[in-house]
């Protein structure tokens, strides 16, 4: 492969080589090994993980309880010998529960930091609707800023950090939703389904077998200098200047639907996508492109992730809502709208 640049391609950015695709290849391969092995089924589930570890962003999960977010996260962290740590977010959850605090010791008359649990590779904030607006908004700045600030010193947050946020559609008792803008954090949003019969018959074998128990899991097959490399390799993905106008397309006709989708769905939009959308749209593609074993990013890449870049960007009317429109029939619509490179 040539070491010029390829058009439209930065000169400051160098081109990916055969030996570095041929490593990521490798790493991913065992990460994923690792994780199908414990991990029955949730294909969407472990490709949203990768991406936004690969990408450096965040995932939001949408799921009723029981379909294996915990363990997703779990194994994908011992997978590559990360620190996990698992916040089971509630309504009298302080910020200084997740970002940490100054405890005074007596014995020396001097404040000892205590630094939270978000200060980890891995964090899973569990039913994050639940916690109040104050907690979600400084789980959030972490999460942006990838630091903490305790008593005036600044904690950096380690690398990688991942954070997985879940929460649940159909108990709404006692929950602050996510406002649109700290959803728009997250580079991805998921809807996690329930598993096929056949799926549910592996997961019972393999409970009998043994597989879910902590003694019997493998230790981790990559390390951190290996996460850290695929997060440098992702983000030199090759993409071309017709691949970026596609992608800077769909977002601005999910800001003027009316003018290409027509007039019954564009009625439904309340707002498009902020430029954030169109930064995560490319991210994204860079990283599924990598574990699809390419260096260059083609249309399909952004045609699969539409939806989890998206449905938490596209924001419905109360119409919409009554009607039971779903971000995707408009998202699906917004594609069709755009002609593909």
């Amino acid at each position: 492969m040539s070491a010029e640049p390829l058009p439209g391609e930065s000169r400051n950015r160098s081109v990916l080589t055969a030996a570095e695709l041929d490593r990521a290849r490798g790493v991913i391969e065992a990460v994923e090994r690792s994780y199908s092995a414990t991990v029955v089924g949730q294909v969407t589930l472990r490709r949203a993980l990768l991406v936004a570890l690969l990408a450096g962003g965040h995932v939001l999960l949408e799921s009723v309880p029981g379909l294996a977010k915990t363990t997703a996260a779990t194994t994908l962290a011992r997978a590559i010998r990360a620190q996990f740590t698992r916040i089971q977010c509630t309504p009298d959850l302080l910020p200084s529960d997740i970002t940490g605090t100054q405890i005074y010791d007596a014995h020396t008359g001097t404040f000892e930091t205590q630094l939270g649990p978000v200060h980890s590779n891995f964090v899973l904030l569990d039913e994050v609707n639940r916690s109040s607006a104050k907690t979600q908004s400084a789980m959030l700045e972490a999460m942006q800023e990838r630091q903490t600030t305790i008593g005036g010193v600044v904690h950096r947050l380690p690398d990688p950090f991942l954070v997985m946020a879940t929460q649940n559609p159909i108990e709404q008792e006692g929950t602050y939703q996510l406002p649109e803008a700290q959803m728009d954090r997250f580079l991805l949003k998921e809807i996690v389904d329930y598993p096929t019969m056949e799926e549910e018959l592996e997961v019972l074998k393999r409970l009998d077998a043994g597989v879910f128990d902590a003694s019997a899991q493998e230790p981790g097959v990559v390390s951190l200098d290996d996460v850290s490399f695929l997060q440098d390799v992702a983000s030199r993905v090759y993409v071309d200047d017709a691949i970026r106008h596609y992608i800077v397309s769909l977002v601005y006709v999910t800001r003027h639907p009316l003018a290409y989708i027509g007039e019954e769905l564009a009625g439904y939009v309340e707002y498009g996508a902020s430029p954030r959308g169109t930064i995560a749209f490319m991210q994204a593609a860079r990283a599924l492109a990598l574990l699809s074993g390419r260096g260059h990013v083609v249309p399909d890449d952004v045609k699969a992730i539409r939806h989890a870049v998206l449905r938490h960007r596209v924001i419905l009317n109360f119409s919409a809502d009554a009607e039971g429109v779903r971000p995707e029939t408009i998202i699906d619509a917004v594609f069709a709208a755009v002609q593909t490179p």
